[in-house]
């Protein structure tokens, strides 16, 4: 079936109920279009900005979370798939004001990824529902289910989202196979390691962090993450707009403010 028949006949049928009665596979073979994670869990990040400039390696990291997820080096910015990388503090928090704001934080990197939103604005875009939110927080994908449209793209205030405008397997060096590869035309983001996750390890960009970045339980008050947010003051990306975001970062005496 031609691409441009296959969405009207989705458009006419309702593409989310075709082939998922009961429930749809997500990438991993077994998480649920709706639902999938724990329940009363908010799985989140929270990054010590000035540890991580001092002791962090952006470069280590993302490879540690690209490899694994055969992500593609396409090596044309306007082409190229990312899940995590590095952007300058101010142009990350263009919406933060600090009127003199310390040199370690004005030359600061930070990582960026998806923010896995309390109120993700890519899921209620999603015409197929190959965007979900997981029970525990996680905003997940299934690629299987994804018609390239980029609503996603357009809606997510982060630039999180990639689109694999050409087929991404020409640009893998080494192909990890616990990992499923895309195909051309799909969208593709970070998972947080769901799967990692589920089996009970740490997200990838975490073990690979040297310990600035942080990973737990945002609604345990005894999880890591949450005695490093009651300790110390930390910003979100663009919580204007109610996204709700996951990922949280530690700034050092509280130098700027919204």
């Amino acid at each position: 079936m031609k691409r441009r028949d296959f969405l009207i006949a989705g458009a006419a049928l309702g593409v989310a109920g075709l082939g998922c009665l009961g429930g749809c596979s997500s990438y991993t073979g077994s998480a649920r279009v709706s639902g999938g994670g724990v329940a009363g869990r908010h799985w989140g990040f929270v990054v010590d900005v000035e540890r991580f400039n001092r002791e962090a390696d952006m470069g280590k990291i993302q490879a540690a979370c690209h490899h694994a997820h055969n992500v593609p080096d396409i090596g044309d910015p306007k082409e190229e798939v990312k899940w995590i990388w590095g952007e300058p503090f101010e142009a990350s928090f263009a919406d933060i004001h600090s009127e003199h704001p310390s040199r370690e934080l004005e030359e600061a990197t930070v990582p960026v990824l998806c923010n896995h939103c309390e109120e993700p604005p890519c899921v209620r875009v999603c015409p197929t529902k190959a965007t979900f939110k997981r029970d525990d927080g996680i905003v997940e994908m299934d690629y299987h289910r994804c018609i390239g449209c980029r609503f996603c793209m357009a809606a997510c205030p982060y630039g999180a989202r990639s689109l694999n405008f050409r087929d991404p397997g020409p640009y893998l060096d080494e192909v990890d196979p616990s990992y499923p590869t895309r195909t051309k035309g799909v969208v593709e983001k970070c998972m947080m390691c769901a799967d990692r996750i589920d089996a009970g390890e740490l997200p990838l960009c975490v073990e690979a962090s040297n310990g600035t970045i942080l990973f737990g339980d945002l609604n345990d008050p005894d999880s890591d993450v949450r005695r490093a947010l009651d300790e110390s003051f930390a910003v979100r990306r663009r919580t204007s707009l109610g996204t709700g975001p996951s990922v949280y970062y530690m700034i050092k005496g509280g130098e700027a403010h919204a």
